[in-house]
């Protein structure tokens, strides 16, 4: 196997052996963060799961059949005039704009959100300007290239690859700093924001090296297919995220009851919050 085959592996093994780990410690610095310690033998405390909604599901489906078809488009030769219209990762192609139409619907949910919760303006209005600015960059923005360039950095992958790491990580400190005092949508926002910097500059830098590496041309093609496609997912793990923060019940089963004091204030919401039929009554956060 070409050396390029074995840093894939090792990034995929790596990045199995690494999500334990840091679910593990995000978990106890969310507990750690409520004030609240689990006692050594306490029963596992079922939590309620949101369901894949309806709406994330078409979004996949329709990322997943974009991707498809540019990747179909260019593994038979057919990547020029009208065929660029779908290219995977040309600029205004189809599939490229639809990953910059979700971010920026979740600019507008972001920036709605902020509008209609003063006490979590600030959270919100920073959900709101990153979105915005990964939907530019999406859309052909040229600043990272100009960066990598002013860097000396093009023809060497790897380390523009650590930088750019380096960046995604500086915004998710921040935005975690930003975030110190919101425990409702905290933890669902930063993995989404994860999912999809982990496509866009893990799988990125992988395709990179792929190509830096002489790989042929469908292989190339397999590389850009998996970057796009796992952009596309993140983006809309994103959507979901925020729309789930601002407006549940567009995501939501019908019958989900809102629990929280803060749900009163999303965009949807009648003002009041729906009552428990059963169980333990929680109070409001």
């Amino acid at each position: 196997m070409a050396w390029w085959g074995w840093v894939l592996v090792g990034w995929v093994v790596l990045s199995f052996a690494a999500a334990p780990v840091v679910g593990k410690a995000l978990r106890e610095a969310d507990r750690r963060e409520r004030g609240v310690t689990e006692p050594a033998g306490s029963p596992a405390v079922r939590t309620r799961r949101i369901p894949v909604p309806p709406l994330t599901f078409a979004l996949l489906v329709t990322a997943a059949v974009l991707e498809t078809v540019g990747f179909v488009v260019r593994t038979s030769g057919h990547e020029y005039g009208s065929g660029l219209l779908w290219s995977m990762d040309h600029s205004l192609s189809v599939p490229r704009m639809f990953v910059v139409a979700i971010f920026l619907a979740a600019t507008l949910s972001a920036a709605a959100g902020a509008a209609r919760s003063p006490g979590r303006r600030q959270w919100w209005a920073a959900v709101a300007v990153i979105s915005l600015l990964i939907a530019q960059v999406k859309a052909g923005g040229t600043l990272h290239y100009e960066a990598i360039d002013a860097l000396r950095l093009t023809g060497r992958p790897l380390l523009a690859t650590l930088l750019s790491a380096v960046v995604v990580a500086v915004v998710l400190v921040g935005l975690w700093w930003l975030s110190r005092t919101e425990r409702r949508d905290r933890r669902r926002m930063l993995i989404a924001f994860g999912l999809y910097a982990s496509a866009a500059v893990g799988l990125s830098g992988v395709t990179s090296l792929i190509g830096h590496a002489g790989a042929s041309a469908y292989w190339q093609a397999a590389a850009t297919f998996v970057e796009e496609t796992g952009e596309a997912f993140g983006a809309v793990a994103v959507l979901t995220a925020v729309l789930v923060g601002v407006a549940p019940r567009l995501v939501l089963p019908a019958d989900w009851l809102l629990r929280r004091q803060a749900d009163a204030l999303t965009l949807d919401a009648s003002g009041t919050l729906a009552p428990r039929r059963n169980g333990l009554q929680l109070p409001p956060r």
